[in-house]
């Protein structure tokens, strides 16, 4: 399930329960719908995801470079320890910034006005 708000120039992108190959086709459809309507600057809250699998990890990947080519970012705040220790497994944690502090991510996202 995603919800989502904005919050200045940052768009707050929430997940909860399992973002696996069930529920990614919205996700990736909703995630694209935001990234056309110009927010490119994206916090996507992984606190309440319960599972992620590859096609989870797929979405953030797509979403990250979409932002990327518009000069935005993606970044995850507070991964889930399933989902923390899969981006790590998988190396992504290279790409992908986590953090903790909501107001320190928004301020690190919407500094770059």
């Amino acid at each position: 399930m995603l919800s989502h708000r904005s919050a200045g120039p940052v768009e707050v992108v929430s997940f909860s329960g399992a973002l696996d190959a069930a529920a990614t086709p919205s996700a990736r459809r909703d995630l694209k719908a935001i990234l056309e309507g110009g927010r490119n600057r994206i916090l996507v809250d992984l606190s309440q995801v319960t599972f992620m699998d590859s096609s989870g990890l797929s979405i953030l990947v797509t979403a990250l470079k979409a932002a990327r080519a518009q000069g935005g970012d993606v970044l995850l705040l507070s991964p889930a320890p399933i989902v923390r220790t899969l981006v790590r497994l998988t190396r992504l944690d290279r790409v992908l910034e986590c953090v903790e502090d909501e107001s320190a991510a928004l301020a690190k996202l919407g500094g770059a006005e």
